[in-house]
């Protein structure tokens, strides 16, 4: 979805940082291969999380929602050396295509995968996170928040994908919108949490970007 004109949209692009060679192979493949290939992060979001990972420098990163790993590889750019990055999916089917692009890329002995619930799978990663990107199941948004708050350092950053949900956030609420209904909560207790200060993005789909308080 398009916030602004279509052609400022291209505009913006343009004058924005290039994708790089093995993210326009993974796009391609994926769009080959995959089925909804536009859950993809894609060029500008892509760049967008590359840069707030390298001005955030983590040393270690959550994320919910791997999809074929265009966006771990984006957080992955911004990695301290020894740091490591944490991605969780339950579509066994898309294992095996991941792995490859992270191989090919220079973090792929830092992107540890996991598979299956992430409710369950999270506490036991045994981290804390400076940087976490919640792009799953959007009803389960406000159980991933609750799940990971205390496993965010103070001044770590939590990134919220599709939270403006082509705009029904601000639609009519139909009865049967489970997903709309759970974005609309989760976007209430970011804006609330006193432990947090959020900014919500009106970029491609929505993107929230919310920083723990130190104290």
């Amino acid at each position: 979805m398009h916030f602004i004109p279509e052609a400022l949209d291209d505009y913006v692009v343009q004058h924005s940082e290039n994708e790089p060679e093995l993210l326009q192979q993974l796009t391609r493949e994926t769009y080959q291969k995959i089925l909804q290939p536009r859950m993809l992060s894609g060029h500008y979001q892509g760049r967008l999380l590359s840069m707030i990972s390298k001005l955030v420098r983590p040393k270690c990163i959550l994320e919910i929602g791997t999809y074929t790993g265009y966006s771990a590889l984006c957080l992955a750019e911004g990695l301290q050396p020894q740091g490591e990055l944490h991605t969780i999916d339950v579509n066994e089917e898309l294992v095996k295509f991941q792995r490859k692009y992270f191989d090919k890329s220079d973090y792929g002995p830092q992107i540890h995968q996991h598979l299956g619930d992430a409710l369950e799978l999270i506490p036991e990663i045994g981290k804390t996170f400076d940087l976490v990107f919640i792009d799953a199941d959007k009803s389960n948004y406000v159980n991933y928040f609750h799940t990971i708050i205390d496993l965010v350092n103070p001044g770590g950053i939590i990134l919220s994908d599709n939270v403006l949900w082509s705009g029904k956030v601000i639609e009519p609420l139909k009865a049967d919108d489970v997903d709309t209904k759970a974005l609309i909560e989760y976007n209430t207790l970011l804006k609330k949490d006193p432990r947090l200060e959020t900014v919500l993005l009106p970029i491609r789909d929505g993107l929230t970007l919310s920083r723990k308080l130190l104290h």
